[in-house]
């Protein structure tokens, strides 16, 4: 199951506190100050595709620093926490509003951890040579944080039920989708990798499916979160324009703007029609870019996985 929206509470630790101790036989103060409690960083992967880790982690600690001790000596820093998510996260701050998207892999931190206390040595003074006093660490800092997924992969292979996606996802990657000769075989998107690019097998929509028919909601946010589009087409459909259109408005009365995305044509399943038939169905789409593809033919494979690398570039 992919998970792309997450609410996740993050608590920096604690500074430790600071000690109120003084030297043996009627020394002067000793007390050392308390470590700084540990920060949270988040940080860009492209190891990872979505954000199932926290699907039942809804809360991350950070530790809190030691506190202070005899002989001036300071309390432990506390570790750093480092939460990995995947390129292309947007994290938004619930109580601010303020939000950023995760972009690379350098690492920044979201809450940081409350300072540590200051010892008893720190106020001593020419008219107070026993201070009793010391300080409390203070606490890090709490907050609460809306993960979304904003891109789940460069590539999008979209289309009908049953148009070849997963078959087609299986041979021009490290995927192993689920595949049979039925619709709806695919629930939730599955991504696999064409070298370093990641390709998603966005399960079929319906006509409807821009009003929540099906799953359909689900399945268009997820094409929201990709670059480029490939149009899976069965070559063997009677109505190839048909099929594209009624993609093309479920597209339309969603989000208008994923009309802009690049989009490519596959014509799939190559293999169970002839040359005559699948020039007449390139005719149809004359005004797009149009690759064909049988996932039995390795010539084939290895020309579209080509292609994708080309688009990739020139997009």
């Amino acid at each position: 199951m992919l998970v792309d929206n997450i609410t996740l509470i993050v608590h920096a630790g604690r500074g430790g506190n600071g000690a109120a101790t003084f030297k043996p036989f009627k020394g002067g103060p000793d007390g050392g100050r308390g470590g700084n409690g540990g920060n949270i960083y988040m940080v860009g992967s492209s190891n990872i595709n979505d954000l199932r880790e926290f699907r039942y982690k809804k809360k991350i600690v950070a530790g809190s620093g030691g506190n202070g001790a005899r002989q001036n000596m300071y309390g432990r820093k506390a570790e750093d926490v480092t939460i990995l998510v995947p390129l292309g996260t947007r994290i938004s701050e619930t109580a601010t509003g303020e939000a950023r998207e995760v972009t690379d892999t350098e690492p920044f931190c979201i809450a940081r951890g409350g300072i540590g206390g200051r010892g008893n040595v720190a106020f001593k003074s020419p008219t107070n040579q026993t201070p009793r006093t010391a300080e409390q660490g203070e606490p890090g800092e709490t907050k609460e944080l809306l993960l979304e997924l904003r891109l789940i992969a460069e590539i999008g292979l979209i289309g009908l039920p049953n148009a070849g996606k997963s078959s087609l996802l299986t041979v021009l990657t490290n995927a192993h989708p689920a595949v049979a000769a039925y619709p709806f075989t695919t629930i939730d998107p599955t991504i696999g990798m064409l070298g370093t690019h990641p390709i998603a097998d966005i399960p079929g929509l319906i006509e409807g499916a821009s009003k929540g028919k099906g799953l359909g909601l689900d399945f268009l946010r997820h094409i929201e979160k990709t670059k480029i589009l490939l149009h899976c087409i069965d070559a063997t459909t009677e109505d190839p324009r048909a099929a594209y259109e009624t993609i093309r408005k479920e597209f339309k009365e969603f989000d208008p703007l994923l009309l802009e995305k690049p989009e490519y044509i596959v014509l799939t399943k190559i293999d169970l029609t002839n040359n005559a038939a699948i020039t007449k169905r390139k005719k149809i789409f004359k005004n797009k870019k149009v690759l064909t593809c049988s996932v039995y033919d390795e010539k084939a494979v290895a020309s579209l996985k080509k292609n994708i690398v080309q688009l990739i570039n020139e997009t």
